[in-house]
């Protein structure tokens, strides 16, 4: 009974020496909890979801080293200017990574007059 406690001890305070069988054993049980444990532990470290945005942005760069926003027409709903800029503002924000100010935007029409996209150049604030 005495040399069962010694092999236990020996197990917890890592006592063996490199290539005897306690040691191999040692390390063949910390590989099978590391690899096998996700499966039986919820150790809640999922990715956040995020909602990708929908619409197609292209990011250009501007000729004053900023740059600039292009937008497809069919995400942008609103028919006045306010409307629009904030539209606009909601979809640029996020990929900006923080709070930006417009300070102009354009629309690109079609020859029939439908809005193809809109052009958006803004400053960081």
């Amino acid at each position: 009974m005495n040399a069962i406690w010694r092999t236990i001890r020996g197990y917890i305070l890592w006592s063996y020496e490199r290539g005897t069988i306690h040691y191999d054993i040692m390390v063949t049980l910390i590989l099978i909890f590391v690899f096998l444990s996700p499966y039986w532990i919820n150790f809640k470290d999922k990715p956040i979801e995020r909602n990708p945005h929908p619409q197609v942005v292209i990011v250009l760069p501007d000729t004053q080293g900023g740059f600039l926003y292009q937008i497809e027409g069919t995400a942008i709903t609103g028919k006045d200017d306010g409307a629009v800029r904030n539209q606009l503002t909601s979809i640029i924000e996020p990929i900006a990574g923080g709070a930006i100010a417009i300070q102009k935007y354009e629309t690109v029409r079609d020859h029939s007059g439908r809005i193809l996209n809109y052009r958006v150049w803004v400053e960081r604030e």
